[in-house]
């Protein structure tokens, strides 16, 4: 196998794949490579591998020796191992169980006016602007925050506290910032959690109170990490969606004259978003043979869904942005027992994002040349930082 990679892999221009990804795809479904911090780890970026990987049992997110674990970086939530390395199972298990109940579909399709009535409401902000204006700051970022609020019940006026401690936990270069952000997140569910139980609602944390065995300390993880994965992966994928279409004026206008097109033009949009070259960490609780490659026990390991949405063997001709492609599974929300619990909401998000947006700004187009969109990295994905749109 050839030498190690340096991840992360740079991505110079916003929809094209990171440099050198191709060339490792030519090469094989593994490869060995080094993170962000210089440690070693496998990446994995061909779509039947990474499918397989995501169900295998022995790979999780605990290590028995964290201290000597692998890291993709230096956050101390996301960074490295994470959960008990003798109760992993299990404690997932609890966590999906708890969090399924506010996820069914009678309760998605309960939140859907909401989401369109939010939407609406930003999409009006937005109409009174001048151009050109920020769809990231008009829509991208504060959608999906209002409707994570709305379904944890956590006040929309406190947000600038909980983004800016997000912020900090995903520092992947300073520890001590990230530590501190997390700290001050969990203090902040501890403290919702007090509240939804002096003074309950209809929400996901004030569920969670009326359950018993369920200490406070274990509402604020679950809600705080809801609160970050709901809003930090929708952020993404409303503003690459939009970038997409914007550059794709011909799926645009398809979707403006058929809007019955949007569910599937989100699927699209989904297995486009991520571009690859980061990959998603997993340590081998045992030795495993993957093709020619041993993968020793307590190894970090990388799934890249991003690259497996973009392997050829899967997805003809898988770099067009095609809103008439025949559907497939892609990987954009994981697999199996990691498959993401918040995906309804995220697809309901998406759909009523690009179906107000379109029939609202039929002539939005981009304000300035494609090359000049930057990406902001992130741990669940690269979005553009800013989206300058006239219309």
């Amino acid at each position: 196998m050839p030498g190690s990679v340096q991840l992360p892999l740079r991505q110079p221009h916003p929809l094209r794949p990171p440099t050198g990804l191709l060339e490792l795809q030519d090469q094989g479904p593994v490869h060995r490579v080094r993170t962000a911090v210089g440690d070693k780890a496998w990446l994995f970026t061909a779509y039947r591998e990474v499918r397989e990987l995501f169900t295998d049992q022995r790979l999780g997110l605990s290590h028995p020796d964290p201290g000597r674990a692998a890291r993709t970086g230096k956050s101390v939530l996301f960074g490295g191992p994470r959960t008990n390395y003798d109760t992993e199972q299990a404690d997932h298990a609890r966590m999906r169980a708890l969090m399924q109940p506010d996820l069914t579909p009678k309760r998605i399709r309960a939140l859907k006016p909401k989401v369109e009535e939010l939407t609406g409401g930003l999409l009006d902000d937005l109409a009174r602007r001048d151009t050109p204006a920020d769809l990231i700051e008009a829509l991208a970022v504060p959608l999906p925050t209002l409707v994570i609020c709305e379904l944890l019940g956590v006040p929309y006026a406190e947000r600038d506290d909980f983004r800016g401690w997000i912020q900090d936990i995903t520092d992947t270069t300073d520890r001590e910032r990230s530590r501190r952000g997390l700290t001050s997140l969990l203090r902040y569910g501890k403290k919702l959690a007090a509240r939804k139980r002096a003074c309950p609602g209809d929400d996901f944390i004030s569920r969670l109170c009326a359950t018993d065995g369920v200490r406070d300390d274990e509402i604020a993880m679950l809600s705080m990490g809801l609160l970050f994965a709901g809003h930090e992966t929708t952020v993404v994928a409303i503003g690459m969606g939009a970038l997409l279409l914007l550059t794709h004026q011909e799926q645009f206008q398809a979707l403006r004259e058929d809007p019955e097109r949007v569910p599937a033009a989100v699927e699209e949009i989904l297995r486009m978003s991520g571009r690859g070259g980061m990959g998603i960490p997993r340590y081998a609780r045992e030795d495993l043979e993957i093709g020619a490659v041993t993968i020793r026990a307590g190894d970090l390991v990388l799934l890249d869904p991003g690259a497996a949405n973009h392997d050829l063997s899967m997805f003809p001709d898988a770099d067009r942005f095609d809103i008439t492609r025949e559907p497939a599974p892609h990987l954009a929300f994981g697999h199996g027992m990691r498959y993401c619990v918040g995906a309804p909401v995220a697809r309901v998000e998406l759909q009523v994002a690009f179906g107000q947006l379109i029939r609202r700004f039929p002539r939005m187009r981009l304000a300035v040349p494609v090359e000049q969109i930057m990406l902001k990295p992130g741990l669940l994905g690269r979005g553009p930082a800013a989206l300058p749109v006239a219309w």
